[in-house]
């Protein structure tokens, strides 16, 4: 296909047939036009505050390929830097999370404050006859930065929106899926793996509930999570009930859809699940799938009807997925090249064998040495490496899963469909890249992204 690096995306993805064109998967000069126009104006998840509890922590993060200091000034105030000194451009953050009183670049030894501000210069007085303006020099810093219980967001545009309007009520339930489990701390370290795919793909692969039974099958016959052979006959048959271990795709889904490319799709949790968790009672410490933090008074109210029934995989737009206890980033890298970044979470309540058992599928499950992650990224590798062909660019793909077959809901400001497995949050997600990629500012964003659709609407 023929086009305009500058648009119109809109012609690269056809809501109303369910089709999307392969080139945005392999274009450099569109993934140049992401890094603009998406990243640096989008609200990025930076870090948790667990992670800077105390004036002078740091943690190095990205907003797209730009490498950025999430730390606390002096006065404790978050703050995010661009990790590029003004003089040449060097890093002056090389550790990846540490304390600090200052940041020195090593090539000729500018030295920042916490808050970004230039305090040093070697050769001020000599060299610069004091006719520097210190005070222009700084560190660039983000536009907006703010915390959403505890999870860190930072955009490099000032006229974003502020983070909770940005998230609106469906980003919002996301997260709450996470937060609402209790009172998190960051187990130490976060994984890192480099996958051969776009980032757009490790997304779209996060709402897929139609590929577990194909790509993971060999996973799950290896046994790899047998915390269920430790339950009574009785109880694995709760267990089933709840569809706790199943590994196979569920019935009922529900497909949440927010402004801004914000959706959450996946299964839905019913109240006769949610009981048959309930009863397992205790036992559940044995199990990965511990929802009873959705029967306390405070989940539901936050939760509200929909977010208590809705169990599926949660993305803040761009690239921040929730699931289970983890919070995974798709850091691009290229049109051809994902960074993955896992965060595992472990609330401060729960036993040591819990712990244990959230610690273990962290680890078996996604990143590195992720069972499911192996499986998902040699798929994504290979999708990534069909999109460059010049033949295959011809023919688009296919997103009509689902499509027109069920009406849309509205219950407490937040639209979702009710349905068996689909791929409405995978085209709307694409739908809103397009917009993104259109807009030319936030002003224009604003007035011209998709709102949820309406109840009734047949998407």
């Amino acid at each position: 296909m023929l086009y305009d690096t500058q648009g119109p995306f809109r012609t690269m993805v056809d809501e109303n047939t369910g089709q999307v064109d392969r080139s945005i998967f392999a274009d450099q000069a569109i993934y140049e036009v992401e890094l603009e126009r998406i990243f640096a104006r989008a609200w990025n998840f930076m870090c948790h505050e667990t992670q800077i509890p105390k004036a002078g922590d740091f943690f190095l993060s990205f907003i797209g390929e730009e490498s950025v200091i999430a730390t606390r000034d002096k006065k404790g105030e978050l703050q995010v830097l661009l990790n590029s000194c003004r003089h040449r451009g060097n890093a002056v953050c090389r550790a990846e999370e540490g304390n600090a009183r200052s940041f020195l670049c090593t090539y000729h030894g500018w030295t920042y404050g916490l808050d970004g501000s230039l305090i040093g210069v070697p050769g001020y007085k000599d060299f610069y006859h004091e006719q520097l303006d210190k005070s222009q020099w700084g560190l660039v810093k983000a536009g907006k930065v703010a915390s959403y219980k505890g999870f860190v967001f930072a955009t490099m545009d000032p006229e974003a929106p502020d983070l909770e309007e940005y998230l609106g009520p469906v980003g919002r339930m996301g997260m709450d899926l996470l937060a609402e489990k209790g009172n998190l701390e960051l187990v130490g370290g976060v994984q890192k793996n480099l996958i051969g795919c776009n980032w757009k793909l490790a997304v779209d692969n996060l709402f897929d509930w139609y590929h577990s039974q194909i790509s993971h099958a060999s996973a799950f016959i290896s046994g790899f999570r047998p915390q269920l052979e430790k339950l009574s006959p009785e109880d694995q048959e709760l267990a089933r009930i709840a569809d706790i271990g199943a590994g196979g795709a569920r019935t009922l889904q529900r497909a949440v859809l927010g402004a801004y490319g914000h959706a959450i799709g996946g299964p839905r949790l019913t109240k006769i699940e949610r009981e048959a968790r309930a009863k397992l009672g205790d036992k559940v410490e044995i199990l990965l799938y511990d929802d009873r933090f959705r029967e306390l008074p405070k989940a539901q109210e936050v939760l509200g009807e929909v977010g208590i029934d809705t169990a599926g995989h949660p993305n803040i737009f761009p690239n921040l997925w929730m699931t289970g206890c983890q919070l995974a980033l798709r850091l691009p890298r290229g049109p051809s090249t994902c960074e993955i970044w896992w965060f595992t979470f472990v609330p401060k309540e729960v036993s040591e064998e819990r712990r244990k058992v959230i610690i273990h599928d962290a680890n078996h499950l996604f990143g590195p040495a992720g069972l499911l992650e192996q499986d998902d990224g040699e798929n994504w590798d290979q999708s990534t490496r069909a999109m460059r062909g010049v033949i295959a660019q011809r023919y688009p793909l296919n997103f009509q899963m689902g499509m027109g077959q069920t009406p849309v809901t509205v219950n407490e400001g937040v639209s979702y469909i009710d349905t068996s497995i689909n791929e409405h949050p995978q085209l709307w997600t694409y739908r809103a890249w397009a917009e993104w990629m259109d807009a030319d500012s936030w002003a224009q964003l604003k007035q011209t992204h998709s709102a949820p659709p309406k109840a009734g609407d047949l998407i």
